[in-house]
């Protein structure tokens, strides 16, 4: 979603190609909105450092800072030249009390990445890669409101780099887990298309994996 932010341009500020633009769990009240250039957020889960996201122009990070006064979530580091726009709590409030429209924009932004983040994590709390797959698909179901939900079947028009992304794995491992659920005649897989034979089958699944 395009956001003019022209007139902010004295929040703007530059970081080198694998700066470090916050780290996991220190406080912070500011938060980014990326002009040019790519952010990773990364984060320690267990013992590993996983990948969350990489964020691309007209993205914000660093949100959660701001809503709920809390640590960073996880680290951000640059992975080319990024120019960002950064707002703390005072300017935020000047920005939205003087840019309804802005303001407007910027809270759906939040909204989505609030969730994304909160979806996200859940997912990558999950021990075993099946149940990442298959809580992937829930929330793409949660989601997409143009499925058809009249069968307890899904048609998700997504690919394996999709899944594996959002289920924090390397694309080989998504691929044989897919496999895997396509032999268990649970799922279809076409070159453009997924197909969830039974959607309440995997919430089942998943939510029986769930840590309590």
């Amino acid at each position: 979603m395009a956001v003019d932010l022209a007139a902010f341009g004295r929040f703007a500020r530059t970081f080198q190609a694998g700066e470090m633009i916050f780290s996991e769990f220190e406080p912070g009240d500011t938060f980014y909105l990326i002009q040019s250039g790519r952010v990773e957020l990364v984060k320690i889960i267990g013992d590993i450092e996983k990948t969350l996201d990489i964020l691309q122009p007209s993205e914000m990070f660093g949100e959660m800072a701001i809503l709920e006064n809390s640590p960073r979530s996880a680290t951000a580091i640059a992975l080319d030249v990024v120019k960002v726009l950064e707002f703390n709590s005072q300017n935020f409030e000047i920005l939205m009390l003087g840019n309804p429209q802005i303001a407007l924009k910027l809270l759906r932004m939040f909204a989505k990445r609030i969730y994304d983040s909160k979806r996200r994590f859940m997912i990558l709390t999950l021990d075993e890669p099946q149940a990442k797959i298959a809580d992937v698909f829930l929330m793409l179901d949660e989601t997409q409101a143009s499925l058809d939900r009249t069968t307890e079947a899904r048609e998700f028009k997504t690919t394996v780099d999709d899944i594996a992304h959002w289920a924090g794995m390397s694309i080989a491992e998504t691929r044989e887990t897919l496999s895997h659920f396509v032999a268990q005649r649970r799922m279809e897989m076409y070159p453009d298309r997924i197909i969830v034979k039974n959607i309440n089958d995997f919430s089942r699944f998943v939510n029986s994996r769930r840590k309590k």
